[in-house]
């Protein structure tokens, strides 16, 4: 694979596991990452102690990279959750976050938060449920907005009763928070997602890309480093850039190896991605 002319980061929420989570900012700029973006630190905790998040800032600063990316609280979604914004009894957790999440952002230079949707819940409407989701993004975006940042909505793959799987899905409800107000959402375009669940990566470049806000990948199957797999992320990228897309192409992949060979199909030189911030 060839790293075409995009700047990438690095997720290390799955990237750099072989360090404790305060030490992988720094793991990440010695392989060479001006950039890096992260799942919600505390899964359990969408409103985490001074302390917690100090020393979250503290090691992304002292290691000399930007977050450019950042999720909002979305429960575990290792396990059981997937976002809980359109969840009611839940989604007050999300807005609880809302303004910690944007605290961190604004001092760390972020530029895209992504705002998980949740699950299906058993006996409320599902009208009930995207009205509800619809209130939470708009409110999320009001926050991003103060500092100049972008909210992105994430089809995912997966067993989870998660009602958005392909682009269209997520591409419905930026429509919604548009109609409501808000004008910066956007589209997380996910490749490893997206092909997982069938969606034509080529098309949806075309189709969306005045409103793609955001790019991750990882190879299919597995959701390992590029070059694992069987997925054209190269061709996919390229299409991306013919496109217009300038944005971020972040690694959020699990590494089958170690992750400083995971990257060895990306040159160094390309993982600072200079004049970008």
């Amino acid at each position: 694979m060839t790293a075409g002319g995009l700047p990438f980061a690095a997720n290390t929420t799955l990237l750099f596991t072989e360090h404790p989570p305060d030490e992988r900012p720094a793991a990440a700029a010695a392989e060479g990452f001006g950039a890096i973006e992260s799942w919600w630190p505390w899964p359990a905790e969408p409103v985490p102690g001074d302390a917690a998040v100090e020393r979250f800032v503290r090691s992304v600063r002292d290691a000399g990279v930007q977050l450019i990316g950042l999720n909002f609280f979305g429960g575990d979604v290792a396990g059981p959750d997937a976002g809980v914004l359109s969840i009611p009894g839940r989604s007050s957790q999300f807005r609880d976050n809302i303004d910690v999440a944007v605290g961190i952002g604004e001092q760390l230079g972020t530029q895209v938060f992504n705002a998980l949707y949740g699950v299906r819940v058993d006996g409320v409407a599902l009208e009930a449920q995207d009205e509800l989701a619809t209130e939470s993004i708009v409110a999320a975006a009001a926050a991003a907005k103060r500092i100049g940042a972008t909210v992105v909505i994430e089809p995912v793959s997966g067993p989870k009763p998660y009602p958005l799987r392909t682009a269209a899905d997520a591409i419905a409800v930026v429509g919604r928070a548009e109609q409501a107000g808000a004008a910066n959402v956007g589209l997380l375009a996910d490749l490893y997602h997206l092909a997982s669940n069938g969606d034509d990566l080529d098309a949806v470049a075309r189709a969306y890309a005045s409103q793609i806000a955001h790019v991750q990948i990882a190879d299919v199957p597995g959701r390992g480093e590029p070059g694992s797999g069987q997925l054209d992320l190269d061709g996919a990228l390229a299409t991306l850039e013919g496109v217009g897309y300038h944005g971020w192409v972040s690694l959020e992949y699990h590494p089958t190896v170690p992750t400083p060979r995971s990257l060895d199909w990306l040159p160094r030189a390309r993982r600072a991605a200079p004049g970008r911030f």
